[in-house]
């Protein structure tokens, strides 16, 4: 453990979990950010994810000389570049729509970030179920799926009720008034009655692209 005062960097992470410390960058000053990750890179941390972190600051971050790509649809950053893909196949995220796609791009950018192939395909929700059907093929090799959803969440049922995997469900906080800021979807997606279907906490893409590679990785699940 690194103890910088306002933080303590976990560089055995990797060691107990085959996954290293990730910064969630919301809450956070961008010097405190700059801290956290020139303690990881010195600790031997090749690669480093700063998620939640928004333009203004990730402008500040680099005015401190952290140099790091910035995705600002995923409101992500990544220190070091993504690694070669080594997960066992596909990871596919689907978008109810345009509105979820920070959200979705988040789970995305995690997913690639850890090691997997990704691919993405946005506003396939149940409003025009036609889009989602165009994408069969997708959902039929998939080796895991993540389903991305504000509204009334219904995207995650229909993709179980097509998938021969696993579906990650992740509910978000669009919709009008009685979407309850993602309460309703979240619902909606834990009382899913397809098989196969979990879920995430509401905005969590990062958790679900998390959970996917861990699902990729597992042995004995090749494409």
């Amino acid at each position: 453990m690194i103890d910088l005062g306002y933080a303590c960097v976990d560089d055995e992470r990797a060691g107990r979990t085959g996954v290293s410390e990730v910064i969630y960058g919301a809450g956070k000053t961008a010097g405190q950010i700059a801290g956290i990750v020139g303690a990881m890179r010195e600790g031997g941390q090749e690669r480093v994810l700063i998620t939640r972190l928004d333009a203004a600051k990730a402008a500040e971050l680099k005015d401190l000389g952290c140099a790091f790509a910035y995705d600002e649809t995923a409101r992500c950053g990544v220190v070091g570049g993504l690694p070669e893909p080594d997960g066992n196949g596909e990871i596919l995220v689907l978008t109810a729509g345009t509105s979820d796609l920070p959200v979705a791009e988040e789970a995305a950018l995690t997913a690639r970030f850890l090691g997997n192939r990704v691919h993405a395909v946005h506003d396939v929700g149940v409003a025009g179920i036609h889009r989602l059907l165009a994408h069969v093929e997708e959902i039929s090799r998939a080796q895991v799926i993540i389903a991305v959803a504000g509204m009334e969440g219904a995207l995650p049922s229909v993709v179980g009720g097509l998938a021969r995997c696993p579906v990650i469900a992740v509910p978000t906080s669009v919709g009008y008034g009685a979407n309850f800021e993602g309460v309703t979807a979240l619902l909606a997606m834990m009382n899913s009655c397809a098989s196969g279907v979990s879920v995430v906490n509401i905005d969590n893409g990062f958790g679900a692209g998390f959970q996917a590679s861990l699902i990729n990785h597992l042995p004995g699940r090749e494409a």
